[in-house]
């Protein structure tokens, strides 16, 4: 859950570290730190506790010696504290290795124990300190830094990614993986190391990934590959195809605001490209239209947000494939060991395409049989190349630490899917498919409309600032809805927040309710003649009798739901399957906007990281 980056070249290595460092802080923000081999040939480390900002001002304030090659880490706490000791990069014993980690090594106890045995000491509480002082002591063999890796990695078990750098070596950075990304960026005179591409994307949009149990070695002219018994492996580039603007602000007050502005452009973007004489055709599974024939069941896997589009596909794909859909949480589905062959679908889910609870699940589905197919949003993502195929969803780089354009590009990327498999196995009628895609195609400018009335939503979220519990109701495309509106208040607000299905309310939770209670309900349409409708609002007037103070999101000329709302957030008509585009917006708002009015970090909430590389 680290942000990596490694750089050789002509140009300062700090100025390239610090703004990789910058773009990367996502993926964990306890404390950073740098290692660079100066014009004197002299490795010099500089690490903090805190934000990137604590090392930026410190860096000002004390200088430390530039030159052309370096490694550069922004930490999630692990193995110790977020303290400047258990900051990385850690040393070799001599000092003159620096190396930095993202995962955990599972075996570091023992290892520790035998480096006590041969006299080493230790200055840190992490695993990673561990790896570097196995990594100096290897190096004395004399055969260089890629060998010495090579043999420290044979013994590590567990999920890393490593990068080091020896004083002795300069022009030269080292890198390996075992289930933690690695990325390649190719440039001219210059090459790059990340643990994804915004490490670099401000420099070249030429990258590779790195595949599992290899080992990189970059100079500024070569970049060379092995898998991890030295045989040499044959990598392929791809283009990043977003700039590093896209991962900048742009006069927004947080990320998180500028990604739900860019809600609209998610949805359409992932649409793009992949619509033919009316029809949704997904190019990218040709290969696998014929397996997709003969499947006869789907499980869909995914944590937490990624999980709540999972259940929303579930309701379309089996709607418009007639194929039954379970949906799990990837880190308890390889755990009950479930029935899997070769009709068995397992769809997986990931922003960042490097979820390790999500990678394990995929690998243990194809280990026992099944098909695999990943929605991601990251391009050369380990999920996606372990997976048999892959729709990628096109949301751009989502740097705030809670997801909200991902998601509704995950559900669009689903609801995809689903067309497509209908399609493909003709069990939808061409025309009502055409409907429903035409009111996908419409859903960017009803996203658009709901921000349009985001000061209600703000102004509301002011009023309840002081709120220490909140609810959330839905039921049907509802249900997983009030599941992520409930999610993203724990994230950003820190306030106790439970999602429902609206029918579970006389079976138990109806007993929390009391006089003033807040309690948001995702109300469907009436319009649907299947609607459930009806049903929410007497469980609206149920809550409401016992004093709960009813928040309703429903759709413009729903009157029934007046009498008994406090307060009505309106959305545009739409087809009950696409509804939850519509309402999770409100609710991202809400959180975002609480979340502020308490003054809190909506983009880098305390304890979490956007990338889980551990499990």
């Amino acid at each position: 859950m680290c942000g990596i980056v490694g750089y050789v070249g002509s140009n300062s290595s700090l100025e390239v570290l610090l703004g990789g460092l910058r773009r990367l802080e996502y993926r964990g923000y306890d404390s950073a730190g740098v290692a660079v081999i100066g014009e004197d040939g002299t490795l010099s480390t500089r690490k903090r506790a805190g934000k990137l900002a604590v090392l930026a001002d410190d860096l000002e304030a004390r200088p430390m010696a530039d030159g052309q090659t370096g490694i550069g880490h922004t930490r999630w706490a692990t193995h110790g504290g977020p303290t400047d000791g258990n900051a990385h990069p850690h040393l070799s014993a001599d000092g003159r290795i620096a190396l930095i980690h993202n995962g955990i090594i599972e075996n570091f106890a023992v290892l520790k124990q035998e480096l006590h045995d041969d006299g080493f000491t230790f200055d840190s509480e992490t695993d990673t300190e561990v790896a570097a002082k196995m990594l100096g002591r290897e190096y004395e063999v004399g055969d260089g830094l890629p060998n010495a890796l090579a043999r420290v990695v044979s013994r590590l078990e567990g999920a890393f990614t490593l990068l080091a750098l020896h004083q002795d070596e300069p022009g030269v950075v080292v890198g390996a993986r075992r289930n933690s990304p690695l990325v390649i960026g190719l440039g001219e005179g210059e090459n790059f190391l990340g643990s994804d591409v915004a490490a670099f994307v401000e420099h070249t949009h030429r990258a590779v990934a790195i595949g599992q149990d290899q080992i990189v070695v970059i100079t500024p002219d070569d970049v060379a590959v092995t898998d991890f018994d030295g045989n040499p492996v044959e990598v392929e580039e791809f283009e990043v195809s977003w700039d590093a603007s896209a991962a900048e602000k742009g006069g927004w007050s947080s990320f998180m605001a500028k990604e739900i502005s860019e809600e609209p452009e998610a949805v359409a973007n992932t649409v793009l490209g992949r619509v033919d004489d009316g029809q949704v055709v997904l190019r990218e599974l040709a290969d696998v239209d014929d397996m997709l024939k003969d499947i006869d069941r789907i499980v869909v896997i995914g944590c937490g947000t990624a999980a709540y589009s999972g259940m929303l596909g579930k309701y379309a794909i089996e709607k418009w494939a007639r194929v039954p859909v379970e949906v799990e949480l990837s880190h308890e589905f390889r755990y009950r060991e479930p029935v899997l062959n070769a009709r068995t679908l397992v769809i997986s889910i990931s922003q960042s395409g490097e979820t390790m609870d999500t990678l394990m699940a995929v690998k243990y589905a194809i280990a026992n049989g099944a098909r695999t197919l990943s929605i991601c949003n990251t391009q050369g993502a380990t999920i996606a190349r372990e997976s048999d195929a892959v729709v990628y969803t096109h949301a751009g780089p989502e740097v705030a630490v809670a997801s909200t354009k991902a998601f509704v590009a995950q559900i669009t990327a689903l609801y995809l899917f689903g067309l497509h498999l209908a399609r493909v196995r003709g069990t939808l009628d061409p025309t009502v498919a055409a409907l429903q895609l035409a009111e996908l195609q419409g859903i960017p400018a009803k996203i658009a409309k709901v921000l349009k009335n985001g000061a209600e939503i703000t102004q509301l979220a002011k009023w309840m600032s002081d709120s220490r519990a909140v609810l959330f109701l839905g039921r049907h495309v509802g249900y997983p809805v009030a599941l992520e509106g409930a999610l993203k208040l724990k994230e950003l607000a820190y306030i106790h927040a439970e999602g429902f299905a609206a029918g579970e309310l006389k079976h138990g939770p109806i007993a929390l309710i009391e006089p003033g209670q807040p309690v948001f309900v995702v109300v469907p349409s009436p319009r649907d003649p299947n609607s459930l409708h009806a049903k929410v609002v007497s469980n609206i007037q149920e809550i409401r009798a016992r004093g709960a103070r009813i928040l309703a999101i429903a759709e413009e000329g729903d009157v029934a739901v007046l009498p008994f709302a406090d307060e009505v957030i309106r959305i545009p008509l739409a087809a009950p399957l696409f509804e939850p585009l519509l309402t999770v917006i409100p609710l991202q708002l809400f959180a975002m906007e609480l979340a502020t009015a308490k003054g809190l970090d909506v983009d880098q909430p305390r304890n979490l990281a956007k990338s889980v590389t551990v499990e």
